[in-house]
C-alpha cells in the first residue's frame, strides 16, 4: 500500500478556512491524503464555521486549534501546505523541511465578517462552498496525476 502524502493547510487562527479544508481533504480523500491544519496563531473555533460543516455532515465541536510553529518545531514534513489567508499572512507561515509543494489559496476570513448572524452565516457558506470546491479540483487533479501549476 502507497503510504499516504502529508497535507498542511494553515490559515491566522486555526479556526475557520483551514478547519474547513482540512475537514474537506479528509472526507473525499482520506484514504489518499494525511491531513492536518494549523494556525500561525492558535484561536478558538468559529460557531458559524461550525454551523455551515455541520449542515454537510461534518462535526468539529470542541476541536482544539493549532499552532503552525508547534508543527514546525516537532520537525513534521508535508508534501503540500496550502495557505489559506492573505499572501501578508502566508509570508509568516515557516517554511517546512522537505516541502515539496507550497500553494496560496486566499480565501475571506469569516472572522472578519459583519451583520446579522444569518447575513455572516450565508458568507461563511459561500466560503466554505468555495473551499470544498477548491478542495475537490486538488483531488482530481491529483487522482489524474495531472497536478496543475498552481499545486507545484
Amino acid at each position: 500500500m502507497e503510504e499516504k502524502i502529508r497535507v498542511l493547510f494553515v490559515c491566522t487562527h486555526n479556526s475557520a478556512r483551514s478547519q474547513m479544508a482540512e475537514e474537506y481533504l479528509r472526507k473525499f480523500a482520506g484514504d489518499l491524503f494525511e491531513v492536518e491544519s494549523a494556525g500561525l496563531e492558535a484561536g478558538v473555533l468559529n460557531p458559524f464555521v461550525i454551523k455551515v460543516l455541520k449542515e454537510e455532515g461534518i462535526d468539529i465541536e470542541g476541536k482544539a486549534t493549532r499552532k503552525v510553529i508547534d508543527l514546525y518545531k516537532a520537525g513534521n514534513k508535508y508534501g503540500y501546505v496550502f495557505t489559506v489567508c492573505s499572501r501578508e499572512a502566508e509570508e509568516s507561515c515557516p517554511v517546512f523541511p522537505g516541502t515539496v509543494h507550497r500553494v496560496n489559496w486566499p480565501f475571506p476570513d469569516p472572522s472578519k465578517f459583519t451583520g446579522t448572524d444569518e447575513e455572516i452565516l450565508n458568507r461563511t457558506r459561500e466560503v466554505r462552498d468555495v473551499i470544498r470546491e477548491m478542495v475537490l479540483q486538488f483531488i482530481e487533479a491529483y487522482k489524474k496525476k495531472q497536478v496543475p501549476p498552481q499545486y507545484r
